[in-house]
């Protein structure tokens, strides 16, 4: 999955000498990090800063949102997805990065760090002291405190005039323009009373939607509604939030208000499914969901996006002060991660099948949510969370998230009893054993195949045995054992035969496994045979994941049979699925084969640039070139051939060019052919 810098909602308005502070600064450090109450403007100010340019850095800027996380266990896993790693190694995620930045110029950027002072004070000392080159910018309520860090206070917008200016910008946008004297006399003596924090203007922008100015200036006078308790027990580092925020919750109605206080719970992105699902009941039905959400989105207190929704975090947390004070915090935590699940058991059956694109964008959507449901299982029911975490194991392996998944596999199974009859368990075996066995620990992932094969034989669950299967199988074609691997796959196909009409998921990555074991074996026209008829299977359901895999196999059984554009073709069709799937250790097998099919087409400048757009993917995943055993000795002959063809300065330079494109660019010239863009 590509990640990018966040982009600008509405126009930036004003703040050249806070830019001019911060170009400065990134210029003289390489830890700067912008501070200020929340509502001031940070993550604005850091993002137009970044968009503007400013220091090289030739490696590319990575953009880490910090505030969905609520496990600082996950922060550096967290950093790594924002740089695109996809690392297939029992490494730590910081060895992983420190590894990958190396001496890259970069800039990174850690995005509110205040809820995670310590952890993000460790990591980015770590960082800065392993890779030279690296420059972080960070926002955060209060200083990280690193060595030779560089603090730019930011405060509210430094003139009436500007802060006249931000509001009429957004007061234009709510369709209530200042357009006398009156207004701007009315607006300029609001833009006062609210000290010029940007987003208390905002906020009271939105408010121009249900209201006049004249009424909006005329409305509660108190800019903190928070009950006297928790004025006395709430840190003083929140007396800015209140004053930015307490005003316009003032201004909502009861009903928006205790959906704001319900929806401040979700620690990211949202829809409207889950906002449902997360604060139904009570006075609050589908219809006044949907109209109070709209409402909310009015008056700017959420956000919404081609039915994506959001919450800044400084109105996040004023939400979630009055979410602890309703006292509802555990009944909507409760709600969330029942929704949560019930989402991954969807997923999880409908893996196989025409929803399976659908579902790798609806679980990667859902992954901060996933997170926190898992968290929350943790202490309350470890079973569900074993349950949850083995049902999206398999997407987050394809996505990235291979570490994290392995860590909550790996927590809950700690605290749950062997239970050898019982289906999760198995399955968590499964998805346990699938990650030692991408992150190269085989002998690990032996005894847990071992394990997983015996609790599938004792649970009533028919696929279990078949996963267990898949899983054995897999890793005799890792280990460079074929025969051992058909030998398994075929006696899963037994045990699927007295089921025909029933073609599920263990079933069809059963037959997949027997299409590389008969590929490994040099059993060619068989394996070719039963691939096609897998492909064909999988196309007519519109199922990726299979189907890319399936074209693999094609493009190597044509590369070994000499049929060089049959290899081309299926090679292009494993990344244009791959592209869709953001499977980073598929697509480099992929890169490899078409490298090498595109050497045998006499195209030498093009494979060689391929090979570049591999080594790119490889060291993203964190491996020197890997794949089934059989790849080793066609990419390295090819290597050869295209050094002695092209000269090895020549070689090299194709190799600097595609490692000077980004993933995506790459990823879709491959997919499509054609001249590789240059920078």
């Amino acid at each position: 999955m590509e990640r990018t810098i966040p982009d600008e909602e509405n126009s930036f308005v004003g703040r050249l000498e806070e830019l001019d502070l911060i170009g400065a600064a990134l210029l003289d450090s390489r830890m700067v990090t912008l501070t200020g109450p929340g509502g001031v403007g940070k993550t604005r100010l850091a993002r137009h800063a970044v968009s503007l340019g400013g220091p090289p850095a030739e490696g590319g800027v990575a953009w880490a949102a910090l505030s969905p996380l609520r496990n600082p266990k996950l922060l550096a896993a967290t950093v790594a997805d924002a740089l695109g790693l996809s690392d297939h190694t029992p490494r730590l995620p910081t060895e992983a990065i420190c590894a990958w930045v190396g001496s890259r110029r970069m800039l990174l950027v850690l995005d509110s760090c205040e809820h995670l002072l310590a952890e993000c004070r460790d990591l980015a000392g770590d960082l800065l002291t392993a890779c030279p080159q690296l420059r972080v910018l960070a926002t955060s309520r209060e200083p990280l405190r690193v060595r030779t860090e560089a603090v730019v206070l930011i405060e509210p917008l430094a003139s009436l005039h500007e802060a006249l200016a931000l509001f009429a910008d957004r007061a234009a946008s709510a369709g209530s323009p200042l357009t006398n004297d009156t207004d701007r006399q009315l607006a300029t003596s609001l833009c006062r009373r609210l000290e010029r924090l940007p987003l208390a203007l905002e906020l009271a922008a939105g408010q121009l939607r249900s209201m006049s100015l004249a009424e909006l200036c005329a409305g509660p006078r108190a800019a903190v509604d928070l009950p006297p308790e928790v004025r006395l027990t709430t840190p003083l580092r929140h007396a800015a939030l209140r004053t930015t925020i307490g005003w316009s919750h003032e201004l909502c109605t009861p009903l928006e208000r205790l959906l704001w206080a319900r929806l401040s719970f979700l620690p990211g992105s949202f829809d409207r499914s889950t906002a449902w699902q997360v604060v139904r009941g009570d006075s609050l039905s589908p219809r006044q969901v949907r109209q109070t959400l709209a409402a909310l989105c009015d008056k700017s207190v959420v956000t919404e996006k081609d039915g994506t929704y959001r919450m800044l975090d400084a109105v996040r947390e004023y939400g979630r002060m009055w979410l602890s004070e309703l006292g509802d915090e555990q009944t909507i935590a409760n709600r969330h991660a029942e929704h949560v699940i019930a989402e991954t058991r969807r997923a999880h059956h409908g893996w196989f099948g025409p929803g399976q694109l659908a579902w790798y964008w609806r679980i990667e959507f859902l992954h901060a949510d996933v997170r926190l449901a898992v968290d929350h299982f943790l202490t309350t029911d470890p079973k569900a969370a074993l349950e949850m975490i083995g049902h999206v194991t398999f997407f987050w392996v394809c996505s990235g998230y291979l570490y994290e998944a392995r860590q909550y596999l790996e927590q809950a199974m700690s605290l749950l009893p062997g239970e050898g009859q019982d289906p999760t368990w198995a399955q968590g075996l499964w998805s346990l054993g699938l990650t030692q066995m991408l992150q190269g620990e085989y002998d690990m992932a032996r005894a847990t195949t071992a394990a997983c094969r015996q609790a599938a034989l004792a649970s009533p669950d028919t696929e279990g045995a078949g996963r267990a299967a898949y899983l054995e199988g897999l890793l005799h074609l890792l280990e460079g054992r074929p025969l051992a691997a058909a030998t398994v796959a075929q006696a899963a196909a037994c045990d699927a035969a007295a089921h025909p009409d029933e073609l599920d998921a263990a079933t069809v990555l059963c037959r997949l496994v027997h299409v590389f074991a008969l590929t490994g074996s040099g059993r060619l026209d068989e394996a070719r045979h039963e691939a096609l008829e897998l492909r064909d299977i999988c196309v007519e359901l519109d199922e990726y994941w299979t189907r890319s895999y399936a074209d693999h196999q094609l493009a190597l059984i044509s590369v070994l049979e000499g049929r060089t554009w049959d290899a081309v073709g299926h090679a292009r069709a494993v990344l244009d699925a791959k592209r869709h799937l953001g499977d980073d250790f598929g697509v480099a097998m992929a890169m490899d084969l078409l490298a090498i099919a595109l050497s045998d087409a006499g195209q030498e400048r093009a494979a060689s640039q391929t090979f570049g757009a591999a080594l790119r993917f490889w060291e993203t995943v964190g491996h020197p070139q890997r794949g089934t055993p059989e790849m080793a000795p066609l990419r390295d002959a090819c290597e050869d051939r295209l050094v002695r063809g092209l000269g090895k300065q020549e070689y090299d330079r194709a190799l600097e060019q595609a490692a000077r494109c980004d993933a995506r660019t790459l990823v879709m010239w491959a997919s499509r052919g054609g001249s590789l863009p240059e920078e």
